[in-house]
């Protein structure tokens, strides 16, 4: 808990001090007063969604059992036929003549079908057979004449015995006054020893059931449909003329609808209730100017009076951090009129008396400091020049003899091309006037170095040097390259009698300059290794004198020292299998020509 008031505490002392009255304001007056609103706007939402999910509810189960009681109506009926013998008998029965048929329907009627559907009102029962002496008119037809009719199609495709459907007759019937069609059908076959297909259509009045949905005022939209096909609206869906429109797809997708699925006589039906329009929301709309004023009072007034104690600190912090900046190597001015008795005059005050105190110490504190900066400037120069002193030359001595020993063995007219190379070598060797070269250059000296090794060793000695493009440019101090390829040429080709090959690699790598120096020569013992290793990383300029392998150290503490200490050197070495040299420097650290 305290490492985490201490970290708060930190990032708190990093901010202005408008940032901090204005993070006072946001925790303290803006985010409580938004979350006290948003608690009791959000009860009184949820309230809201309740009480408007429970009446949309009311209304579902009420639409539902309106027409449920409706269907089951015509239902009760169709199975009040379905059972009748006299009925069904009726349809069964050949008839001599139309006159027959006449007289029989008339006692039917008379009899049965009146006593059915007494009390049913807004229906038109049609029964159906396939017996072809029946007439077709009034309450009976021939199964033939409506084969092809979309209503009888659905019921033998459902193979169901009772089914309820909703068509649109349309233009197939253009003087019908209802073309839109509700209509319960049951197939008529209880009796198996009457085989005939007989089957009852009781056609219920749509705009009745329309004007029973109006009449209960409900106070919000509702759909009755059948699939996306909207049966039944109290919204202007419901015209007795039209045919059945579909569910606009922002209805569709509105995920505040409250539905409900039911099945009834084979027919999957959807009860969709939209939310009221009269919400919360546009009750808000109405005080619209006071939550305005009232939102104002409680964010701007407290960000004012923020803003104004914002000015009261950062004026005078201001002024004292200007003064601070005219500080220069010898002088400071103090502040001349300063307002107001609290801490940050009182830190001005106390500011002005070390002004006083500083100026008694900056001749013998500044101007010493001074003194001994430019003895160690001089010292670390002084340095630098023993470590240039320091370079082994004895490389140049072997050239030399390289020379001697081809023109006694073999009297060619090649001494001119050597001597030039070794021109190379000897003025890169003598020229201090800077200590830094590029690797292009680096690499020049480093190419001529080893073509004359070639003249000593002949196919014995063999070099690659790949360097990309990009690290051609950045600067080293000169002749620390060469001095590891020198150490793989004389201490790994020379004492190796079979053919000998040096690889130099330059390239960047994760932000990393990279120098491999590597060599297929005699190599080292693991214990000789790791001290080798250990004095490239440790070395100084004591420990260089008269000691071995100096020029390897020399060039390893001057990459050191012109890196910050930040040059990395590794190290791999195999009795018999060759030496390989790793050095990492940052880029960061190195300078480009």
């Amino acid at each position: 808990m305290n490492w985490l008031l201490k970290k708060v505490e930190k990032k708190l002392n990093d901010l202005s001090i408008m940032r901090k009255l204005t993070l006072l304001y946001v925790l303290c007056v803006l985010v409580p007063l938004v979350l006290t609103d948003g608690v009791v706007l959000t009860i009184i939402l949820q309230g809201e969604r309740a009480e408007q999910k429970y009446e949309m509810e009311n209304v579902a189960s009420a639409v539902q059992s309106d027409l449920t009681y409706t269907f089951e109506e015509a239902a009760k009926m169709a199975n009040s036929l379905y059972i009748d013998r006299s009925i069904n008998e009726f349809l069964e029965k050949r008839y001599e003549s139309g006159v027959d048929y006449f007289k029989a329907s008339a006692g039917v009627m008379e009899k049965t079908f009146y006593e059915i559907s007494s009390g049913t009102q807004n229906t038109n029962v049609i029964m159906y057979s396939d017996n072809e002496t029946i007439v077709n008119g009034n309450h009976f037809h021939q199964i033939s004449s409506v084969k092809e009719e979309e209503w009888y199609q659905t019921l033998q495709y459902s193979g169901g015995d009772i089914l309820l459907i909703f068509y649109y007759i349309g233009e197939a019937a253009p003087t019908s006054t209802t073309p839109r069609k509700v209509s319960v059908i049951r197939k008529l076959d209880y009796y198996k020893d009457l085989p005939s297909e007989k089957l009852v259509k009781i056609d219920l009045d749509y705009g009745t059931i329309v004007r029973r949905l109006n009449d209960m005022k409900f106070n919000m939209p509702v759909y009755l449909c059948k699939g996306n096909q909207i049966l039944f609206s109290n919204v202007g869906y419901s015209g007795n003329r039209t045919q059945f429109s579909y569910l606009p797809d922002k209805i569709k997708i509105d995920k505040k609808i409250y539905e409900r699925e039911f099945n009834i006589y084979g027919s999957e039906m959807r009860i969709l209730v939209m939310p009221p329009e009269n919400t919360v929301f546009t009750r808000m709309e109405q005080y619209t100017p006071l939550i305005l004023f009232l939102l104002s009072v409680n964010i701007l007034l407290p960000l004012i009076l923020a803003r104004m104690i914002n000015r009261s600190f950062t004026v005078r912090l201001f002024e004292l951090g200007h003064a601070f900046e005219q500080i220069d190597a010898e002088s400071i001015k103090e502040i001349e009129e300063i307002q107001g008795h609290d801490e940050i005059s009182g830190l001005m005050r106390n500011y002005n008396r070390m002004v006083v105190r500083f100026r008694e110490l900056i001749k013998t504190v500044y101007i010493d400091r001074l003194e001994r900066q430019k003895i160690d400037m001089a010292r670390q120069n002084a340095e630098l020049l023993a470590l240039h002193s320091q370079i082994n030359p004895h490389f140049l001595f072997n050239v030399l003899e390289s020379i001697r020993m081809h023109s006694v063995l073999k009297g060619e007219e090649e001494t001119a091309s050597m001597i030039e190379r070794l021109a190379v070598l000897e003025r890169q060797n003598v020229q201090w006037r800077s200590d830094y070269v590029t690797i292009s250059e680096e690499l020049q000296f480093i190419e001529a170095y080893l073509e004359l090794q070639k003249y000593r060793f002949g196919n014995k000695l063999s070099y690659e040097i790949e360097v990309e493009k990009e690290c051609e440019r950045y600067v080293l101090p000169k002749l620390t390259l060469v001095t590891f390829v020198e150490n793989a040429c004389v201490h790994g080709a020379e004492k190796k009698a079979m053919s000998c090959w040096i690889y130099v690699r330059i390239y960047r790598k994760n932000d990393m300059l990279c120098i491999e120096v590597e060599d297929t020569g005699d190599g080292m013992e693991e214990d000789a290794v790791e001290a080798f290793l250990y004095k490239m990383r440790t070395c100084s300029i004591e420990e260089l004198m008269g000691n071995k392998h100096v020029g390897m150290m020399n060039a390893c503490l001057r990459l050191r020292m012109s890196t910050d200490e930040r040059a990395e050197f590794e190290l791999e070495s195999e009795k018999g299998v060759g030496t390989y040299i790793l050095i990492k420097v940052p880029l960061e650290v190195l300078k480009q020509e």
